[in-house]
């Protein structure tokens, strides 16, 4: 008998033991997200189903710890992106925030946790100064960048002899962060920028910014905008003829709903970058089967799906690590390769990027579209090594070069 209570002492003292590194009852993820703006179709509720997913596949606890997620909308505004994210730390005791789609609100919760030692993941925002000076230990980035998307999309235009560019940019961190890192790739390719100008997101009238870019006779018109002014501007370029008279459109932030809205009338010959697309394999199509299911039957973005990989990849971390720790989690992150549909095998580097390889897309043209998701053509998978800024120019502050 004696030995049976000692066993059962024991038993006790391990599980209290394997708990310990875990700071409340639950795991808490939340999907710090864009529900009801700019971004609320390439992220908001679909962000949420991804992670939803993500916990269902990994199962409902970590040793016993339940998994709970939790969802806010940011708003698209950072300040509000900050309150929240202070907010769920001090009442839900928040663990990890995923995706955040917004560059400037990225920016502010990095910084809140790196204080609070929480993990920050950033799936649809695109500053590459998130592993760069504005990186944490905290912290990663899990998809495009601004450095990555203009290495890959800039270099491929400027081979097709576009070598002259006018910007049209939202006025926040993104549209500022991808002007600037498109114009240095056209720029060092032996091209040239012509003019920029700038709009506030949300922007329902583009024809003053459209028409200076056609006066300033540009071959490419580059929108480096986020999806609904991106959309709204492709619309209206193709109201005023612009593209029909010679100048070309280049999307650097382009995903499967913006092709959807666009349709292929319009968006026919685009070409962009993206990290994921719903009909590149069989592993892709399996997981937007299950997302359709949740969503009404929309294909997952680029975004959505790399909240599920990032998602699943962190209860993986936590689980190894035993800890909710977010130098701890995001330590063992960086150990543990990468393997889904999302990323094959890629690893977190040392600044908190996921190496992950993009892919240079063009859309279809009518008469190739054989179903209403069948939108593009993948031309090429490009390297993660080629298109992402190396670590010794990152300027991360933790990281030894």
């Amino acid at each position: 008998m004696i030995g049976r209570f000692a066993a059962a002492a024991l038993l006790s003292l391990t599980t209290s033991l394997a708990h310990a590194e875990f700071s409340t009852n639950a795991v808490k993820i939340v999907v710090l997200t864009d529900m009801s703006s700019h971004y609320a179709d390439a992220a908001g509720r679909g962000s949420v189903a991804s992670a939803e997913l993500a916990i269902e596949d990994f199962g409902a606890s970590i040793d016993g710890v339940p998994i709970k997620l939790i969802s806010a909308d940011h708003q698209n505004k950072a300040d509000l992106g900050a309150l929240k994210a202070r907010e769920l730390l001090d009442t839900e005791g928040a663990d990890v925030f995923i995706d955040l789609s917004n560059s400037a609100v990225s920016l502010a919760v990095q910084e809140i946790g790196r204080a609070n030692d929480k993990a920050v993941l950033h799936v649809g925002s695109a500053t590459a100064a998130l592993y760069g000076e504005a990186c944490s230990p905290t912290g990663a980035l899990w998809l495009y960048d601004t450095y990555a998307l203009a290495q890959g999309l800039g270099k491929a235009i400027l081979a097709e002899g576009g070598d002259s560019w006018f910007f049209i940019s939202a006025d926040y961190a993104f549209g500022k962060a991808m002007e600037e890192s498109l114009g240095n790739v056209v720029r060092e390719g032996g091209g040239t920028v012509k003019g920029a100008v700038r709009h506030p997101i949300n922007n329902p009238d583009f024809s003053s910014f459209l028409l200076q870019a056609q006066k300033s006779g540009a071959k490419i018109i580059a929108l480096a905008n986020g999806p609904g002014d991106t959309i709204t501007a492709i619309k209206q370029a193709k109201e005023f003829g612009i593209t029909d008279m010679g100048q070309k459109l280049a999307t650097p932030l382009f995903d499967t709903p913006s092709a959807k809205s666009v349709g292929p009338e319009l968006g026919q010959g685009l070409r962009f970058m993206m990290g994921y697309y719903w009909d590149r394999d069989d592993a892709s199509r399996a997981f937007a089967k299950r997302f359709a299911a949740k969503m009404n039957g929309a294909m997952p973005s680029q975004t959505q799906a790399g909240v599920y990989s990032a998602t699943l990849h962190y209860l993986r971390a936590a689980a190894a690590a035993k800890s909710d720790s977010g130098k701890v989690v995001l330590a063992k992150m960086k150990e543990m390769p990468v393997n889904d549909f999302f990323a094959e095998g890629a690893m977190v580097r040392a600044d908190g990027r996921l190496m992950k390889d993009m892919f240079l897309f063009e859309m279809k043209k009518p008469s190739e579209v054989k179903q209403p998701w069948d939108l593009m053509t993948v031309l090429r998978r490009v390297p993660a090594a080629e298109i992402i800024r190396p670590l010794d120019k990152g300027n991360c502050p933790f990281v030894k070069s």
